[in-house]
């Protein structure tokens, strides 16, 4: 079987990347041989191969929600400091423009 010709400054534009010249002679000597190792991958036997199972979601459902809230005091209160109803934590980002 003849190597096929594969324009890769064309697929290159149709990928919007840049490709060095140096790279296009590279790619243009290589792609064939990848193609044909596609090739031969698709013609592999996959008869006898048991299908994947189904993905699923493995999180439980919420079956019983709490009320909201319920639980805001008993967690501020293990927090180191906080201010109202809120964490206080050190400040990391300035909000002053330069």
């Amino acid at each position: 079987m003849n190597k096929p010709q594969v324009d890769v400054r064309a697929l290159a534009v149709l990928a919007r990347i840049e490709v060095p010249d140096a790279e296009l002679e590279k790619l243009e000597r290589y792609i064939p041989d990848i193609l044909k190792f596609v090739e031969t991958i698709q013609k592999a036997d996959v008869s006898n191969v048991a299908p994947t199972p189904e993905l699923r979601n493995v999180m439980r459902e919420d079956g019983e929600p709490h009320e909201s809230g319920i639980y805001t005091e008993k967690l501020l209160a293990q927090a180191p400091e906080r201010q109202g109803n809120r964490l206080a934590v050190k400040q990391v980002i300035s909000r002053k423009s330069k």
